[in-house]
């Protein structure tokens, strides 16, 4: 899926303190600022700074309420007003724990690499799986929408909006709450808990499905996969953003039961909700987990088996991750 050929690093086992005690054991221990502790100041700072953009912006959104079609303009106020607070969150936490604001999934190497073959997969795996509806009598074409300037506008413009929206949700649900938790609970159960997480914030949705919510879930735990394997969100953040902007833009189908005003193509789903994915799109098809499935090997077979993962060991830390002072001694 892309081209480099990603290194296990060699990780020294971190050098574990003698015990301290008093107030400070409680809230430092070995690695730093302990991973519970860490989760929470992040949330509630992302929660604060959300509050705080919100009240801001609100002059800009007095248009948002329930809706069906969103449109470009609100897509991208709403957007930036999420993805402000997960990039300050990050910069103090990262503060606090003397690391890069880069350290928590977008340092590295190859990140160009990573992000554009992203891209260029999450096109090609969204077109297949909306073609394999299409001869499956699940789904049919209306024809094309735009014409002329319009084209480049609305593409260009839902561009914007799911680069941001892929950073925004990869940066909060796997950046820093991801890499602290692997320090507290297993690179694993964190990832585990965390794409519920993202499949529980998709119900808000109108037109959301059970089967589009579990669709969610999953496609966190590939994302995730996608980390476990090069240590990096940059594959992720690529495939996501443009999974995205080709369900909604280029192919116009729903997204999560959320059609964007000016897409490309029209289409309408045909037959059983179940298998065509209804009003949710085509994450809420059951052949969207097949999909998944497929995903997941085809990452396995391209990085599985010829890396080792730098999060095998939960307790260790990618190099870039670590602090100065546990680096090993050259």
């Amino acid at each position: 899926m892309d081209e480099d050929i990603v290194q296990a690093e060699a990780l020294p086992p971190v050098i574990q303190e003698p015990p301290k005690h008093g107030l400070r054991w409680v809230f430092v221990g070995a690695n730093g600022l302990r991973a519970g502790w860490g989760v929470l100041l992040f949330i509630v700072l992302y929660v604060v700074f959300l509050f705080i953009t919100g009240r801001l912006l609100r002059p800009f959104l007095h248009d948002a309420r329930p809706i069906t079609v969103l449109p470009m303009r609100l897509a991208l106020i709403t957007e930036f007003a999420q993805f402000l607070p997960c990039i300050l969150a990050t910069a103090i936490m990262a503060l606090i724990e003397r690391r890069s604001v880069l350290a928590y999934g977008y340092q590295g190497t190859a990140k160009a690499v990573r992000f554009f073959s992203g891209l260029a997969w999450g096109f090609i795996a969204l077109s297949v799986f909306v073609l394999t509806l299409w001869k499956a009598h699940l789904l049919a074409f209306d024809g094309e929408l735009l014409h002329g300037g319009d084209i480049l506008k609305y593409a260009f413009g839902w561009g914007v909006v799911f680069v941001m929206v892929a950073f925004f949700e990869e940066s909060t649900l796997r950046g820093y709450l991801q890499f602290t938790l692997t320090r507290g609970i297993g690179f694993w159960w964190g990832a585990l808990l965390l794409s519920l997480l993202f499949g529980f914030s998709h119900g808000t949705n109108p037109g959301e499905t059970p089967v589009g919510l579990f669709a969610a879930a999953a496609v966190g735990l590939v994302f995730c996969l996608s980390l476990w394997y090069t240590g990096s969100l940059w594959w992720a953040v690529g495939f996501h953003a443009s999974w995205d902007w080709a369900e909604s833009y280029f192919y116009g189908t729903s997204d999560s039961g959320l059609v964007v005003r000016g897409h490309l193509l029209g289409e309408h789903p045909i037959g059983p909700r179940l298998w065509s994915g209804g009003t949710t799109g085509p994450e809420g098809s059951v052949l969207a987990l097949a999909l998944l499935v497929v995903i997941a090997f085809l990452m396995w077979l391209w990085w599985g088996r010829r890396v080792e993962s730098p999060f095998r060991n939960s307790g260790w830390k990618p190099a870039w991750l670590r602090k100065p002072a546990e680096t090993a001694p050259l």
